[in-house]
């Protein structure tokens, strides 16, 4: 694993900080290129952060005006025992250096803060470098999901007990 893994700095998007709207910006930005538009939290990700019991993590890469989101988890406490990661992206030119890897163990660990005693996430088998990622984070696949995304892509649901 890359040296950048064990030294990426999460941050927890607090809303009330002078530069919470340029981070939700670039995070609406990165989901407009990484997600297909059905997929895509960007129209309503201001609605996503209001959810109660909701918590966004973020890294940056760049420094001062070139700063921007390299990477970011979403995560939602559904109830006292479970919890969903609703979202995990980094941007490409930041992809397989351990960030993805340092936001998910991030989520995970502020769920395991809540007592919470299971996450969960879905994701498209297609994706074999998450799916990787997550089985190498401990997460097995519970089921697959016909039609989650659309009529012809599936998704796995995966989950890790804590």
């Amino acid at each position: 694993m890359a040296a950048a893994a064990t030294e990426a700095t999460i941050l927890e998007l607090d809303p009330s900080h002078e530069r919470a709207g340029r981070v939700i910006d670039d995070i609406v930005r990165l989901e407009k290129r990484i997600f297909p538009k059905h997929e895509s939290l960007a129209r309503s990700f201001h609605d996503e952060l209001k959810r109660r019991n909701t918590g966004l993590i973020y890294s940056t890469s760049g420094v001062g005006d070139d700063e921007e989101v390299a990477g970011y988890a979403m995560y939602t406490c559904t109830t006292f025992l479970c919890a969903s990661i609703t979202k995990l992206a980094v941007k490409e030119s930041c992809r397989r250096q351990g960030l993805g890897e340092a936001l998910l163990q991030a989520a995970v660990d502020r769920c395991r803060r809540r007592r919470v005693q299971r996450v969960s996430l879905h994701v498209d088998p297609a994706r074999t470098a998450a799916v990787a990622l997550y089985r190498k984070a401990g997460l097995q696949v519970d089921a697959t999901i016909e039609g989650y995304y659309s009529a012809q892509r599936n998704a796995y649901r995966m989950y890790m007990d804590l």
